[in-house]
């Protein structure tokens, strides 16, 4: 099978005649894949009115992520970052139970980027995106690289003291309600059921995670959500078994983040009651506790 090479020609979107930073939006609005940030998102808003206007507001489809988006044809400028952030920090208070991220998209991320941004590394959450633009025949097309990521973090329960504390009443009314905290505790059942060891649900604002003798043992991670379900975060390397266990299973499974190193699964009442959708949890559960370190890693 011969394969056609075709050359592509780099394209300035800044130089464009035609092309302008709302014909961008509108391509991301249509498929906000394109952006590889890594989750399955949809358009929660654009041009959200603040103190001026953030482009795009995307949040995860099964999850608490919410992506702040600032689109900017050309070179990075310092406006624009301190922007970027602005919103992002706008945003994140006004909605403190989601999990926020700022997104810069720009076609040229300069050093002096870099310098700026590294000020800040470690304290805001923030993905840098270089966006290239290739024609041919008459066409045009958009490629999103990401040159700068979220930095990573430790495993949870590495630095529990850091977390902010909760309890169950906030679970119940804030971030999830009582039909997925009692699935929660079907989890948690399963769990004991399944392990060698007692464990117990420990409440931080971000997540439950649990416990065992007064201990972290976070190698499980639950999101109880106001739907009734549960995101089940599971912390395990990624390999191939795992991926084919989730792919047979018939749960609805969310994808691997690779930069906190877990398998998200959203989890109904039907999953812990199904013979195979049961005893796919259980092996993933026995998976991410054989694979867990007190001290973080794996």
């Amino acid at each position: 099978m011969s394969i056609r090479y075709e050359k592509l020609t780099p394209v300035s979107l800044v130089s464009h005649p035609s092309i302008d930073e709302q014909w961008v939006k509108d391509r991301i609005k249509e498929d906000p894949a394109i952006l590889n940030l890594g989750n399955e998102l949809f358009v929660k808003d654009v041009e959200r009115i603040q103190k001026g206007r953030l482009d795009l507001l995307l949040q995860e489809s099964d999850g608490v992520g919410r992506y702040e988006v600032e689109v900017q044809l050309g070179d990075t400028d310092p406006s624009h970052i301190i922007r970027t952030i602005e919103y992002w920090d706008i945003e994140r208070k006004r909605y403190p139970q989601y999990e926020h991220t700022a997104v810069l998209v720009a076609e040229n991320i300069t050093s002096r980027f870099f310098n700026v941004i590294g000020l800040f590394n470690g304290a805001i959450p923030l993905i840098a995106i270089q966006m290239s633009a290739f024609g041919w025949e008459g066409k045009l097309g958009l490629h999103f690289t990401k040159v700068l990521d979220v930095m990573p973090l430790g495993l949870v329960g590495e630095d529990e003291e850091v977390q902010e504390p909760a309890d169950r009443a906030y679970w119940e009314k804030q971030r999830g309600n009582k039909t997925s905290m009692a699935l929660t505790d079907e989890l948690l059942q399963l769990i004991n059921a399944s392990l060698e060891g007692k464990y117990e649900l420990g409440f931080v604002r971000s997540y439950i995670g649990l416990t065992q003798d007064g201990k972290a043992r976070n190698f499980v991670a639950f999101k109880p959500q106001k739907s009734g379900k549960v995101r089940v975060e599971a912390h395990t390397p990624r390999d191939t078994a795992t991926d084919s266990l989730l792919d047979d299973s018939g749960l609805n499974s969310l994808g691997y983040n690779a930069r906190d190193r877990y398998y998200a699964i959203s989890v109904s009442k039907d999953d812990v009651q199904g013979d195979k959708t049961r005893g796919a949890l259980i092996n993933l559960f026995k998976k991410c506790a054989a694979a867990y370190r007190p001290n973080g890693g794996y």
